[in-house]
């Protein structure tokens, strides 16, 4: 599966190596053009290291994606939830998310989400960043509201901050970005040098 997308000035291709269209739209938002292709690999899951989790698949990702297109700029992410330490990734069916959002309900946790950046020939860069979120005291009947609202097959968590959050989040510290999938600060930091005259390391509008 590829997407294109087309944004002014593009000088070198990036690829966006995910299937998630809440990280398309953040680039999107910051004016880079990519391609979209949807990277298939097994991800791992360390039950007591998120970081290690999150590093590891972003990296297996981004390889997955330089394989494919050796002469382009690639970028992956993966995000989990850190729990008291522990990994918390997609639930795997609704009564799981259930079991996350119980587990989650009046107490905070950590969304941490790793990048992976590579130019073509080099190896790739990697930063993680970390937000933490505070949930609601969230009953029975807000969980039947909100799963009729959104699937959360698909999200770290079980649950999107831009999606209906206003049911079930109490407060944020961080990086919203960071929660959606792919924190634009950290994106920032990579295309600053356009900004200041040092070239342009991919497309921007």
């Amino acid at each position: 599966m590829t997407q294109s997308v087309r944004v002014k000035n593009m000088q070198a291709p990036l690829i966006l190596a995910s299937a998630s269209a809440r990280r398309h739209a953040i680039l999107e938002s910051l004016g880079v053009a990519c391609e979209i292709i949807v990277p298939v690999v097994e991800e791992k899951e360390y039950l007591e290291d998120p970081t290690r989790t999150a590093v590891e698949n972003c990296l297996r990702k981004n390889e997955w994606g330089r394989s494919r297109k050796p002469g382009c700029f690639v970028l992956a992410a993966d995000t989990v939830i850190d729990l008291d330490g522990r990994v918390i990734s997609k639930p795997r069916s609704l009564e799981e998310a259930r079991h996350f959002f119980r587990m989650f309900s009046g107490r905070s946790h950590q969304v941490v989400t790793a990048v992976a950046f590579s130019r073509p020939q080099l190896a790739p860069e990697t930063r993680v960043g970390r937000s933490t979120v505070l949930f609601k005291v969230v009953a029975e009947d807000v969980l039947d509201q909100y799963f009729k609202l959104v699937d959360p097959l698909d999200k770290a968590g079980g649950y999107d901050i831009n999606d209906h959050g206003e049911l079930i989040i109490e407060s944020l510290v961080g990086s919203r970005t960071n929660v959606m999938g792919l924190p634009a600060e950290i994106i920032m930091e990579w295309i600053a040098p356009a900004e200041k005259g040092n070239g342009c390391l991919w497309g921007q509008t």
